[in-house]
């Protein structure tokens, strides 16, 4: 009988850890300057564009690898190559898809933070697009920076940059801009959680009224483990109260992330 309660004990204990275990991986995936190697697919669906109501697909390839500098600095890397699907707006069939423009930017964050955790670098946008639909054909680059903290089971921040265009095609207008991105996660201890991370944009260059896209929304995640990998799994759902005339209306995000987190196999 003895055996048995510790055989139940020890089952519990073991389910309690890993059930800790996957919620301090959530924690940290959510830290965009984690000393945390992951590769997240992330996969967006615009609803409503033009004047035919298209639908846009961009899925965001993301590696984010960290490079331990010295005893009191990281350097965090983090890219961003977009495929897409691009609808024409002024048709209802027909589109072009490829790769977009690859954007990458450089966090310098501090190895041992306090409470309040944060990264800053430069960010360059690189014309890659298959298809001068799919991209700016502009070299362009600017400021980022990134700001949040961890307190309890909560995860809030927000990363934002703005980029300038300084060479590439002359026909092409030029690129000025703003993005932030504030998240908001709240953790279970079985490594489900909810979260509010959207991508607020604006384009500088456009008519103050056809500028900005807010969207408002959020949605579930949870880690779970495929054999030993990490993997940390997510939907969202938004609906942008501000957009261009012929921006999308709403948006579905599904990402699935890849951990890999350091000193693990």
């Amino acid at each position: 009988m003895r055996i048995f309660i510790l055989l139940i004990f020890l089952l519990v204990s073991v389910d309690y850890l890993i059930a800790e275990g996957e919620s301090s991986l959530a924690k940290q995936s959510q830290n965009p300057v984690a000393d945390l190697i992951s590769v997240p697919f992330q996969n967006n669906i615009n609803f409503n564009i033009g004047r035919h109501d298209r639908t846009q697909n961009i899925l965001n390839i993301q590696p984010v690898a960290p490079f331990n500098l010295t005893e009191n600095w990281n350097l965090i890397t983090r890219t961003i190559a977009p495929v897409i699907y691009q609808p024409d707006i002024l048709d209802d069939s027909g589109g072009e898809f490829g790769l977009g423009d690859i954007n990458t930017t450089w966090f310098l964050s501090p190895r041992k933070p306090g409470k309040l955790i944060w990264g800053v670098g430069p960010i360059l946008s690189l014309p890659t697009a298959t298809d001068e639909v799919l991209g700016t054909e502009k070299w362009s680059a600017g400021p980022s920076a990134v700001v949040l903290t961890m307190q309890g089971r909560w995860v809030i921040g927000a990363i934002a940059s703005n980029i300038w265009s300084f060479a590439g095609e002359d026909d092409r207008d030029d690129v000025n801009q703003f993005l932030l991105q504030y998240f908001i996660n709240y953790n279970f201890p079985s490594g489900w959680y909810l979260t509010s991370s959207p991508i607020n944009t604006a384009n500088w260059e456009a008519d103050s009224d056809d500028r900005w896209i807010v969207p408002l929304g959020g949605g579930f995640g949870k880690v779970f483990r495929l054999g030993q990998l990490p993997i940390n799994a997510s939907t969202q759902g938004f609906y942008n109260v501000e957009h261009p005339d012929a921006g999308p209306e709403w948006q579905l995000r599904f990402q699935l992330t890849f951990l890999f987190p350091k000193g693990k196999k």
